[in-house]
């Protein structure tokens, strides 16, 4: 992981970038997830395990788990991946292997949920970011309105040589 300071509109920001071999990026997601038939289920032992769990399946996929919270019917699970992920195959690996350890583990869940379904078939999920859109787009539009290039004024090529000079 590295961190750069950026003055970014007369602030500066503190970024937290990971680094691949030809990649500096910094990528989150939020995602939330709710249990079939919105059923308030995700409490004490359950809940703590499924934290575990999202852990693990996380450590697999080489992503890191920021944080995590449960609510009765729901989880929220921001993390961070990197460029290669496949989110959706990480999606559901997480939500196959989760509904399947659970039910297995704790089997007083079937009165609540009756088939091979924990959770809903749906999932909202949200990239986020360490600036706003709105500054993103301010800062595109200002480098839109910066100068023209220096380079090739006066017929010059980038090195100082005239244009066609080394050409054969």
């Amino acid at each position: 992981m590295v961190s750069f300071l950026v003055t970014w509109y007369h602030k500066t920001v503190k970024y937290r970038y990971d680094k691949g071999a030809n990649a500096v990026y910094s990528i989150q997601f939020h995602l939330i997830f709710c249990v079939k038939y919105r059923r308030r289920v995700l409490e004490g032992p359950v809940a703590e395990r499924l934290k575990e769990i999202v852990r693990h399946i996380a450590e697999r996929f080489g992503v890191e788990i920021i944080d995590q919270k449960t609510a009765l019917d729901h989880i929220h699970i921001l993390f961070a991946g990197k460029p290669q992920l496949q989110v959706s195959k990480f999606v559901n690996s997480l939500k196959g292997v989760s509904s399947r350890l659970l039910r297995k583990e704790f089997p007083e869940l079937r009165k609540h949920l009756w088939g091979s379904h924990f959770w809903s078939p749906s999932y909202s999920i949200a990239s986020t970011g360490q600036v706003t859109l709105d500054v993103l787009k301010r800062y595109v539009e200002e480098q839109c309105h910066e100068a023209p290039s220096k380079v090739k004024k006066e017929g010059k090529s980038p090195k100082g040589e005239k244009d066609g000079a080394n050409r054969k």
